[in-house]
């Protein structure tokens, strides 16, 4: 009796280490992620609160009026880069996302589990996480050398080709999470496919679509690489995209690179423009997304 107990009692005291131990261990994992987690909020902090106190100095009337200024010069301001940038943007959204949202339909709905689906799938993985500047290398060699110049379109293509990847894999998603009851319930009342896309799938996904592109056009609002090797920069005003244009990306990088106080100061406010439009953007696509699921 008193060795079945003693096992008793060793089994109990082994029960109890095991817990302890256990214990111990999800309170170091806590830690060390409660670390990690602190280490990562620091480096956000401190290159927001740069970018705000220094940013901030540049911010006026004059930064969203006047053209960038000529070097070791006072005043100007971004006007033509804002809006050469506005315009790359838009014209890659308006490219961009049709064929986006196209290919995520015929992944979600059509090809599925279709061999060319999975390629398409894996091609898009690999989009994703591709370096800008090789997108922009790629299409300095496709259009910039042809044209035998830089251009708005080139930017416009390379922009686009940084888009599409997110707003497939965003859309293919979003209809995926469309219950196959629903399309089921569809067919057996004799309604064609396509019209089940358009009526039921695109209408249920339409906010985690609006999420994506908006994603999509945080992600190339800041691009620098690409548009150094296609749109390139214009001090001057322009809207013409079949020649080199101004755009805020390279106008940053050119100021903040220069030796002139002024520029500097020009470079550092466009920085806080587009870390406020960024911002913005994420936070409107995160508002978008909580709607749907409510």
């Amino acid at each position: 009796m008193s060795i079945v107990r003693s096992e008793a009692a060793t089994r109990e005291a082994t029960r109890r280490n095991m817990q302890a131990w256990r214990r111990q261990k999800n309170r170091m994992a806590l830690l060390v992620s409660m670390l990690a987690m602190a280490f990562g909020l620091f480096w956000l902090v401190w290159i927001l609160f740069s970018t705000f106190t220094k940013g901030i100095d540049g911010m006026s009337l004059a930064l969203f009026t006047e053209m960038t200024p000529p070097p070791n010069t006072q005043g100007g301001g971004l006007a033509n880069a804002l809006a050469g940038s506005g315009l790359l943007i838009l014209w890659a959204t308006v490219i961009g996302t049709p064929l986006g949202i196209m290919a995520g339909i015929y992944l979600a709905e059509y090809g599925r589990k279709s061999w060319f689906a999975s390629t398409v799938r894996f091609i898009n993985d690999i989009l994703l996480s591709a370096p800008s500047i090789v997108v922009g290398l790629f299409v300095y060699m496709l259009i910039v050398t042809q044209m035998e110049r830089f251009s708005g379109w080139a930017g416009v293509v390379a922009l686009a080709l940084l888009q599409v990847p997110i707003v497939v894999r965003t859309t293919e998603n979003m209809l995926r999470l469309v219950p196959d009851t629903l399309r089921e319930a569809a067919y057996a009342l004799g309604t064609p496919k396509w019209k089940i896309i358009l009526s039921l799938t695109l209408k249920a996904s339409t906010s985690g679509i609006i999420t994506g592109v908006l994603l999509a056009i945080a992600r190339i609002a800041g691009e620098t690489a690409p548009l150094l090797f296609t749109a390139l920069s214009n001090q001057f005003w322009s809207l013409d995209l079949s020649h080199p244009i101004a755009n805020l990306p390279v106008t940053i990088f050119k100021f903040a690179m220069s030796p002139f106080a002024e520029w500097q100061q020009l470079a550092w406010a466009g920085v806080l423009l587009i870390t406020l439009c960024v911002l913005l953007l994420n936070i409107l696509a995160r508002v978008v997304f909580a709607k749907k699921k409510y």
